[in-house]
């Protein structure tokens, strides 16, 4: 071997990178170390004890969000209604003016996911809450025949992510914060309450917009009053 072709030690740092670009030196092998990946989310039935409320429940979610000092009626209505109508988030959101008839007492329920359309009756307290509503946009200017119901504070629909965040604000600081409420809950809320009020599995299928029966005999399996009487 030359003296041209030894290979000499570096002297200073600028020689060190250039011997190390022209790779006539080899550094030690650095290990990288690798990113923690994020937890995995938790199961649903690992995080409540049930994915249905309960009617005083539903109304304790209204209350606390009938205290919320910003859009508190807004919010409780959106409550109340997609639990009478047993309404998914996409549902709710997309709900315009003209599927209410004040006169005629319905709502006129569209649905998604392939689901039957249907014609539901409304409550006194739903069509009060939705007249005051109504009355509060037509103040503001926001009222078109085809307007979505529910509207932020800048007069635009809001949206599923919207009403969900919404509603896991007005969960945490009720006294549910440990049964995480969440949009869907108030569609299972629906289905439970009606199969434990006796109404039939055909009814309540068409009531919800199922197209498959089987997916409403799970609120029927889990009705109190199915074994009612068993021991008497």
């Amino acid at each position: 071997m030359t003296a041209t072709q030894q290979i000499r030690a570096p002297h200073c740092a600028t020689e060190m990178l250039r011997a190390y670009e022209h790779g006539t030196i080899v550094g030690p092998k650095v290990s990288t170390p690798s990113k923690p990946s994020p937890p995995r989310r938790r199961h649903n039935k690992d995080r409540r004890e049930r994915e249905y409320l309960t009617p005083p429940e539903v109304e304790t979610l209204m209350q606390t969000a009938r205290q919320r000092k910003r859009n508190g009626h807004r919010d409780a209505t959106m409550i109340l209604v997609a639990y009478q109508h047993g309404l998914r988030a996409a549902e709710l959101v997309a709900m315009t003016w003209a599927q209410v008839e004040f006169e005629q007492k319905v709502l006129h329920v569209s649905r998604r996911k392939n689901g039957v359309r249907s014609v539901h009756p409304m409550t006194g307290e739903e069509m009060r809450a939705l007249r005051r509503l109504y009355r509060e946009q037509q103040a503001r200017g926001r009222v078109l025949k085809s307007d979505q119901v529910f509207q932020t504070e800048q007069g635009v629909p809001i949206t599923e992510a919207g009403f969900r965040k919404m509603l896991a604000r007005v969960g945490e600081a009720s006294p549910l914060s440990s049964l995480y409420p969440h949009p869907h809950a108030l569609r299972h809320s629906c289905g439970y309450k009606l199969a434990n009020d006796g109404r039939d599995t055909r009814s309540l299928q068409l009531y919800l917009g199922h197209r498959n029966i089987q997916h409403t005999t799970r609120y029927t399996e889990l009705a109190s009053n199915r074994f009612e009487g068993w021991w008497e």
